[in-house]
């Protein structure tokens, strides 16, 4: 029997015209993929995407972690600051919980127009970046972990 991967989301609610959509198009698309989503944290903004990463990657019953967000470009470089901090320690995290962690923020850089266009494109590439991960590194385990056949 093939056991069912089980996904949490950390999604900021900072800019949530884009996000609220961000969100919805990937448990939609999680649910187009046979991926069920078992829990979702929404966080104030960005910057705080990586605690709420940390304590889902603590849960023995996810597989992976999705984050969604919207960094948007402002008159100063914090746009920057917030979204290459965020990924590095997005990344840091998943190395140490041997977990796979996707990174579904727009931005930095981006207009507000610019992340309303990416807002799906995201989302799908931000699950299928997990669940892919998720995959492939069960395979590579030789399906020891008791998933599989």
């Amino acid at each position: 029997m093939v056991k069912q991967f089980k996904i949490g989301l950390v999604v900021s609610e900072f800019n949530y015209d884009i996000t609220k959509l961000m969100l919805e198009k990937a448990v939609s698309h999680a649910g187009f993929l046979g991926i069920k989503v078992e829990a979702v944290i929404r966080v104030p903004g960005t910057f705080e995407i990586p605690i709420a990463v940390k304590r889902l990657l603590k849960r023995s019953d996810l597989d992976g972690v999705v984050t969604l967000g919207a960094v948007i470009k402002g008159e100063t470089k914090h746009d920057e600051l917030i979204a290459n901090q965020v990924a590095r320690k997005v990344l840091d995290l998943a190395l140490e919980a041997d977990k796979p962690v996707s990174l579904g923020i727009i931005g930095p850089g981006a207009t507000h127009e610019q992340a309303v266009s990416r807002i799906e494109e995201y989302s799908v590439r931000a699950i299928e970046s997990v669940v892919k991960t998720i995959m492939s590194l069960d395979a590579s385990a030789g399906n020891q972990s008791g998933r599989g056949e």
